[in-house]
């Protein structure tokens, strides 16, 4: 492992979806006026850092933090990124899963008809991957829970345990480091105040 391994994570700004709760997979939905304002506020709490790469998701509410950002100059889009596909659940309230199928839980059963999490751990795997043969530290513009996965798997915790655990914002700053070939959570869920 690369001793300086560091990877930082940026949570798109707001969408309509996220504001009410619906769970936004593959569903390409812009972001909300309130999630422009939110991206130029991570872009502020990046002060144009430099870095060795930078990935984004392909979907547009990535893309467009990421643009607003400061970093669509060089970012690069990464497929593996991209939200949990939910199947069944995409644009539903997990309340009106579990009123059908009661004791229903996202992380235990996964999305019906969606992927399962180990193929968005295997994802991230791949992601973390391409991180660790960059020259220096990466930034990462993606989406709320395959962020909590990767985070997961960067620690080598179990995924479906470990990331319900984690919360994290809209247009949120986190950062993966290495210490002692040991790899942590440096930061998590930082914004602007």
């Amino acid at each position: 492992m690369n001793k300086s391994a560091e990877i930082w994570l940026a949570r798109h700004g707001e969408t309509a979806w996220s504001l009410s709760g619906q769970h936004t997979g593959r569903t390409d939905i812009p972001l909300t006026a309130h999630g422009e304002e939110q991206a130029e506020s991570l872009g502020r709490l990046l002060g144009g850092r430099q870095f060795a790469l930078v990935l984004t998701s392909p979907l547009q509410r990535a893309r467009e933090t990421c643009r607003i950002a400061g970093y669509a100059d060089v970012a690069e889009l990464e497929p593996d990124l991209a939200e949990w596909h939910y199947g069944a659940l995409e644009g539903r309230l997990t309340a009106e899963l579990v009123a059908e199928r009661p004791g229903w839980n996202l992380w235990k059963d996964g999305p019906p008809e969606g992927e399962t999490i180990e193929a968005v751990a295997a994802r991230a795997g791949r992601v973390i991957e391409r991180c660790l043969q960059a020259p220096g530290p990466v930034l990462l513009f993606a989406h709320g829970h395959l962020l909590r996965i990767l985070a997961s798997v960067w620690i080598e915790a179990d995924a479906r345990e470990m990331a319900q655990r984690l919360a994290l914002h809209t247009a949120s700053l986190s950062m993966l480091t290495s210490e002692n070939q040991r790899r942590m959570i440096g930061s998590w869920n930082r914004t602007e105040r």
